[in-house]
Formats: C-alpha cells, structure tokens, sequence
C-alpha cells in the first residue's frame, strides 16, 4: 500500500480569498484521505509563497520523499505544491524516476502516466502563469500612481490614506507638528531623542498613541516625502501631494544629522568648538585637549612656530555668548521691525516678472532635460546607474525652483521672507545667549559668519552684513523708541 505525506499550504501574499485556510484544507484532505482510503503517514504545513523556490517544510518533505519514506502527496491542489518552474520540475522529476507513484487532489486528477504528467506539468505552468501576471498587473498599476505623481502604501507620520480615493492627504491632528520637527531639528540644539520627546509634549506621537522612538525621528527627517517628492525602486519621483516642509529645510536637517553623524564615545569628554577655528596667525588648525579637567584649545602648529597661545573653552564659550548678545534684539523691537516688515508686504502689488519668468524656464528646462535623460535611458545610451543619479540631480533641482517660486508668489518682493527670517534670528540669538547653550551658540555663530579665527585668545570671523550692522549698532539705538531705529538697508543686505 502507498504511504502518502499531507502537504498544506496558504501564505499571508496571496490575495485569493477562495484558497481555503491550512486549517480547512488539512480537514478536507484528512476527509478526502479517508474517503479514498489512503494512509497519511506524515503531515506538513507551510504559510510561504511558492513563488520562488527554497520553501524549507517542501524541501525536506521531498528529501524524504527521496530517502523512501513516502511515495505520495495529497495536497489541495497543484498549485500548492508549486507556483515556479524549479519546484514543479523536481516533483515530475521524482515520478519520473518513480520515487513518488500517486499524487491525490481533490479538485484535480493525476495518475503517473505520459498523459497525467503532461496535464501535471500544464497545471504547474497555470499556476506560475498566474503568479506572473497577478505580478505585472500589481507593478503596472504601482507604475501608473508614480507616473501621477502618487506614493503607495502606508502614509508616513502626519499624513492619512484616503481609502476611498487611494491617495495620501494631511493629517489633521499631526500635519503641523512635522514642520516644527524639522524646525527644531535644524536648529542642531537637540538630539534626536530630544526632539521625539519634544514634539510628543506638543502631541505628535504614533497611530498607536506611543512616543516616537529614535529610530521613528530618523525615518521621518531622512524621508523626502516631507518636501514633496518621494522614491520607488531607488528612484526619486516628483509626487503630488502637500510638502509639509522645503526643500531647503529637509537640507539643513540632513547637514545637522550627517554632522552628528559620530557620536562621542562614552567617557569622552565633548570638545564642542573642534574644527570651528583655524589659527589667525599661521593658518593651521584649532585642535583640542583635555588639561586638570578643562579643554584647551591651540594651533597645531603644522607649518612651523606659533606664538598664539592656548585658550580655555570657557573663555571661548563666554564670548559667543556676548557677541550674541550684541547681536540679539528684543520681543518689542524685533515685533516692531515685524510689524513693518507686515506693512511693506501688503504695499507690494506685483511681483518681480523677470525673477518669476527665469525661474519658469529654468523649471521647464529640467523638465526637457528629464525627458531627454528618459529618452536616453530608453534607446540603452546610458545605464541604469547613470540614469538614476543623473535624474536625482535634476529633479531635486526642478523641485528646488518650483520652491522659490512659490516662495516668491507668496512673499510678494523676494527679500521679505529673508528679512523676516532675519529678526526671528535675532530674536532667537537673545534666547541662546540667556540659556547660556554653548552647542546653539555655536551653530549660530557659524550661521551668521565665516572665516572664523583665533587670535590671541579672541574670536575673530567675518559677519555678513546685516550681522556686523546690527552687532555694531549701540544698544540703545535697539529699541523701539530710538529715533530712525527701523533701517530696511539692514534687511536687504
């Protein structure tokens, strides 16, 4: 008498709702064995796609298919044995050389004849025909939402799927509070851990109500969904969904992170102002050492002798805090310098016709250049490497200009925003300087100038314009009440 195995299958992928369930299958089998009166001599149950071979409960069913512990199957139907060509292959290759003798289904009949191995093997390629073409029409129809410029799967944090259009739209109770993290992120005042809990005060948390972890922060700074555009295949496509940030934005994200890229090593003392100096004097670098519990900074003194003598963090880290001071202001003036700025806006009646038309043809200049990259890729003229890294380039450009432009058509004259910007850092350099935060005086110090120095002790860098008016301004000529105090040559510098 025949010793059969029971073999049932159903994996998690497969969008089939008639395949019955491993539970109903291994009944029905069970009855069906019965009915035929065929001795089951071992079952097997396995929930993975046959798509592919290398199902590990299949293989070893086969293996001691050949090793004589068996020499038959029941199984629901053929497809659950397999749906690729290799699978398929070894079992008619085990009837061929008679290791397996009876194959019994249920819904399908099989006798080790020239015939039934020919209707087998008919059934075997149904079956990956079907896989195949489930497959291209799910990549087609994947293809045709990139093309409309639409992401599939899951929305990221503080996005919602429209179930019933199929698209991604803003979340309502969290689509706000992704621009604020970005924001305080790019301040590089707060780790990642920092700015999670942060933004979980203000109520941005998961779908399931729990704090964003580090991991969580991560994904959403990296994901450039958040600026429009987002990646299939490992390639970046425009999409048409709300940005919740600029481009811009998602950029200083991206230089904070890769600049903390190296944390410091536990038991290591934090050398905050490493690589912010060069030597005023012969040009080397700043380097950094721990002296009786303080860090010293000096010159390296690369190319020869230098006098410039070492200097405390402490000192260095005070006179941040007092250059920010002289370039801070207050809520009444900088509210005031606001409320002008308001004013100056609402007078603005057109926008600048050149600055808006030189933008709309750089934008469809990368859009020829996009299609004639396509173009190129199509005829084979450049490889798939090329392609992607070149299609990058430009589309982040194009998205870049379509950013200032609608930047433009809202602000009205293109130094507004920047103005504005402008007295909310001042605004901030105040709060810095009060926390007394070394690490954002830091960046703010390197925000506001360049060619920073140190000469004998002293900070020395050159501050832009607007920067060295405001820090050479007397103090009392920071307050709303001094006469002539709004200076708009401040703000278009």
């Amino acid at each position: 008498m025949n010793k059969f195995f029971l073999y049932a299958r159903k994996s998690t992928d497969e969008p089939d709702r008639q395949i019955l369930s491993i539970e109903a299958q291994i009944h029905e089998l069970k009855e069906f064995a019965e009915r035929e009166h065929l001795e089951i001599v071992d079952t097997f149950i396995e929930s993975q796609t046959a798509k592919e071979p290398g199902r590990p409960i299949f293989n070893q069913m086969l293996s001691l298919i050949e090793k004589g512990k068996a020499n038959g199957v029941v199984a629901w139907h053929p497809d659950r044995l397999a749906r690729n060509s290799v699978d398929g292959g070894r079992i008619i290759y085990l009837i061929d050389i008679a290791k397996v003798v009876a194959l019994k289904f249920p819904t399908f009949w099989f006798e080790p004849t020239p015939q039934g191995k020919f209707m087998l093997s008919i059934a075997f390629g149904q079956s990956k025909y079907y896989v195949d073409n489930l497959s291209e029409n799910v990549k087609r129809g994947l293809r045709q939402k990139v093309r409309r410029g639409e992401q599939s799967g899951q929305a990221p944090t503080g996005y919602l799927n429209d179930k019933a259009n199929r698209v991604i739209v803003p979340d309502p109770a969290r689509f706000k509070f992704v621009r604020e993290l970005f924001e305080a992120y790019a301040t590089g005042s707060h780790s990642l851990k920092e700015t999670g809990n942060l933004l979980s005060a203000r109520g941005l948390v998961s779908r399931n109500g729990n704090v964003l972890t580090i991991s969580n922060i991560q994904m959403i700074l990296r994901n450039p969904f958040y600026y429009g555009a987002f990646k299939f295949n490992g390639e970046e496509y425009q999409g048409k969904h709300k940005p919740a940030i600029t481009k811009k934005l998602f950029d200083q994200c991206q230089a904070v992170m890769a600049r903390k890229a190296h944390p410091t090593k536990r038991g290591e003392q934090k050398h905050i102002l490493r690589g912010v100096f060069s030597c005023a004097e012969c040009g080397c670098g700043i380097t950094s050492e721990v002296q009786k519990g303080h860090v010293y900074y000096r010159c390296t003194k690369k190319k020869g002798i230098c006098a410039q003598p070492y200097v405390r963090e402490e000192l260095l880290a005070s006179q941040i805090t007092e250059y920010l001071q002289k370039v801070s202001l207050s809520s009444a003036w900088a509210n005031e310098m606001l409320a002008l700025l308001e004013k100056e806006q609402a007078e603005t009646t057109h926008a600048d016709a050149d600055f808006v038309q030189n933008l709309k043809l750089k934008i469809k200049e990368c859009e020829e250049k996009l299609d004639r990259l396509l173009d190129a890729h199509l005829e084979q003229t450049l490889s798939s490497e090329e392609y992607v890294a070149k299609k990058r380039v430009l589309l982040d450009s194009k998205i870049d200009f379509e950013q200032k432009l609608k930047d433009f058509e809202r602000n009205g004259n293109h130094w507004l925003e920047p103005a504005r910007q402008f007295v909310l850092a001042a605004q901030q350099a105040k709060i810095i300087a009060l926390q007394e935060n070394p690490v954002a005086g830091r960046d703010f110090l390197k925000r506001i100038g360049s060619n920073h120095v140190l000469r004998s002790q002293a900070i020395c860098f050159e501050p832009k314009k607007s920067w060295k008016i405001l820090a050479d301004l007397p103090a009392e000529g920071r307050s709303p009440e001094a006469e002539n105090s709004y200076h708009p040559i401040w703000l278009r510098g």
